[in-house]
């Protein structure tokens, strides 16, 4: 079965870092664009950035622009977000996420596979 797994969350005091990692399976999901999505308290899941499968081109929210980095390793099969200058708006759990466009990464309700999170937490 197809599976996204998601690690490197944790507490980190405003203005911290931290890089999240992503492993997916290569069978299925070799050919895939990737991104990463995330979900606060009593808010919807959103965007966060996407990259296609070549690495070529990436997408960033706004609120996340120039301070967060998405990066791929195809021969390891994973998928990075590094997140600097963190802010406790940034505090939600943050999922993977995988489709054969970055179209549809770009919508929540059009993403065919994700990870089950992982908590990331800016303490002000």
């Amino acid at each position: 079965q197809a599976q996204l797994v998601e690690s490197g969350g944790g507490l980190v005091h405003t203005g911290g870092s931290l890089r999240l990692s992503c492993a997916a399976s290569e069978r299925t999901f070799g050919g895939y664009a990737k991104g990463w999505f995330r979900q606060a308290p009593g808010k919807e899941r959103e965007f966060v950035a996407t990259i296609t499968w070549s690495g070529s081109i990436t997408s960033y929210a706004d609120s996340v622009k120039g301070r967060f980095t998405i990066s791929r390793d195809n021969a390891k099969n994973t998928v990075a977000l590094q997140m600097n200058s963190l802010k406790p708006e940034d505090t939600a759990v943050y999922y993977c996420a995988a489709a054969l466009s970055t179209d549809q990464l770009m919508r929540a309700g059009s993403v065919p596979f994700w990870g089950q999170g992982t908590q990331v937490t800016v303490s002000s």
